[in-house]
């Protein structure tokens, strides 16, 4: 009885985790598509991660398969560092000199800004969080 208990906590976080990148893609493609946001060089390196995620998340919970693990965690961190990395750029004074984007779109353009700190990376920050903290517990409940 423990192991059917584990089993299904182990497919809910696969479920979050992949409604979570599922959101993600769709709202990145709402931005983009539908506001005619035009992305950034790191909202591109975001979106790279994030997408395949939604795929990947997407059979491994379907089919009941925690093995996609091993690759969506490494591809959330380093979306979770890029993210928090594009933030800095946005928020704090001065950290933009370190690299400025140069193609297109400058990387501390802020197309939203809720409440005053709501921006298109803190929302892939916290969908990376979401995915990373998942992936810990599916691993968790191996």
């Amino acid at each position: 009885m423990q192991e059917t208990g584990k089993g299904l906590n182990k497919q809910i976080y696969l479920y979050i985790a992949w409604l979570v990148s599922t959101v993600a893609t769709l709202g990145s493609l709402y931005f983009s598509e539908i506001r005619g946001f035009i992305p950034c060089e790191l909202c591109w390196y975001q979106r790279i991660l994030m997408y395949p995620l939604a795929l990947i998340l997407g059979i491994c919970t379907f089919q009941n398969d925690s093995s996609g693990k091993k690759f969506v965690l490494p591809m959330a961190i380093i979306g979770w560092f890029i993210s928090l990395y594009h933030y800095l750029i946005q928020k704090v004074p001065g950290f933009a000199e370190i690299k400025p984007c140069v193609n297109g779109v400058p990387c501390n353009a802020q197309y939203i800004n809720w409440l005053g700190f709501v921006t298109i990376p803190i929302l892939a920050l916290t969908a990376f969080t979401i995915i990373i903290v998942c992936m810990v517990f599916v691993k968790r409940h191996k």
